[in-house]
């Protein structure tokens, strides 16, 4: 029987900016036995650019998750860096939930000493901030570098491959030759469609955080591994009816 993995947009969108968002896995890197869906919020964020949009998100990705297991799906990948609402949903559900930025930082150690974020814009460095601290990843980061340009979540990078490869591609080389960097790390799962160009003009490794974050679900599920309930234990009275009424 096959696999199904729901993959949760953080940003309510139409069908055609979740199609975007769901480009970053071509048909030949899911596996066969696997079904992948991804799933925009109802409501929350715009552009995580705020302590404001970041509660937004964990909110709104938590209540989006909440009722996964029941749904029939084997496992929840987050499709945002900022791994909004991932010890939440740990907590509530038993199959295996995944977060781009703790899949993306680990990764990177495992293949270099430092890493840095390259990002789109300034706003988003609390996210990775947040993540570094929380994993206690601190000292492997070399640096947070953005080309400062403010962020199409829907649209993505469509259309401005030109500039927009290129600003990164520089961004990427401070990184290495300034911070010392030796693996990069793309700072949102939304800049998927740079990372065949920076793999090919860079150095050093080029991490996609959305492409391996979903590799782990393929990989935990096939070994029958999913987080420690010693870790994430489970609330002793759930309250989910209540979570999933708001607003009604």
């Amino acid at each position: 029987m096959g696999k199904k993995v729901k993959v949760i947009v953080p940003i309510p969108m139409d069908e055609a900016g979740v199609a975007n968002r769901a480009s970053q896995l071509s048909g030949d890197m899911i596996a066969p036995g696997f079904d992948v869906e991804f799933v925009a919020v109802n409501w929350g964020a715009a552009l995580g650019d705020s302590y404001y949009d970041t509660m937004l998100m964990d909110m709104s990705v938590f209540e989006s998750g909440l009722k996964a297991e029941e749904e029939g799906y084997d496992a929840v990948c987050i499709d945002t860096v900022s791994d909004s609402g991932l010890y939440a949903l740990r907590s509530r559900l038993s199959i295996p939930v995944i977060g781009p930025g703790q899949a993306a930082a680990h990764a990177a150690c495992m293949l270099g000493h430092r890493f840095s974020f390259i990002t789109m814009w300034d706003e988003w460095f609390p996210l990775y901030k947040k993540i570094l601290t929380e994993y206690k990843l601190e000292s492997r980061c070399a640096s947070l570098r953005s080309i400062k340009t403010r962020p199409d979540l829907a649209e993505l990078l469509a259309g401005k491959e030109e500039v927009i490869f290129k600003k990164l591609e520089t961004e990427s080389l401070r990184a290495i030759e300034e911070d010392g960097a030796d693996v990069i790390v793309l700072g949102s799962t939304t800049m998927h469609q740079s990372h065949a160009y920076l793999r090919d003009v860079l150095p050093v490794p080029v991490i996609n955080p959305g492409q391996i974050a979903y590799k782990f679900c393929e990989v935990f599920l096939e070994l029958g591994l999913t987080h420690s309930k010693t870790a994430f234990p489970s609330p002793e009275m759930p309250n989910d009816e209540m979570v999933l009424s708001r607003g009604q």
